[in-house]
């Protein structure tokens, strides 16, 4: 049951800190804000595994409060599809061409980024 209590805990932390960073005042129809929280939610999520398997004495709880609550209440995947499919339905190809490229490659980059900052704090 503790699980889900760690769960509960820091996905309330990464949606307020999603909420934050929605707060940003930009003047632009591309969602880069959603954009630059799928980023730095990809670096944290790498950074989170690059640093349980390199050692051993990392808590379960913990695990479960940074991947799966933090991360997974700071990460608007559904929100980037909306965004995406938006910008496709309103016929902005090449945006929404860009946003989605954009978004794939460089959180599997950022998840790679992360790894890499763990083994070097790790």
């Amino acid at each position: 049951m503790s699980g889900f209590i760690w769960v509960a805990f820091g996905g309330a932390l990464g949606a307020v800190c999603r909420y934050a960073i929605s707060l940003i005042p930009v003047k632009t129809t591309f969602p880069i804000l959603t954009l630059v929280t799928n980023l730095i939610g990809a670096v944290l999520i790498g950074f989170i595994v690059g640093i349980v398997s390199s050692k051993q004495d990392v808590s379960a709880n913990s695990v479960l409060f940074w991947k799966t609550g933090v991360c997974g209440g700071f990460t608007t995947f559904s929100t980037f599809s909306l965004e995406a499919f938006t910008l496709f339905e309103n016929k902005a190809y090449v945006s929404g061409g860009i946003y989605v490229a954009l978004s794939i490659l460089g959180c599997i980059a950022g998840v790679f980024i992360g790894k890499k900052l763990a083994m070097l704090f790790g």
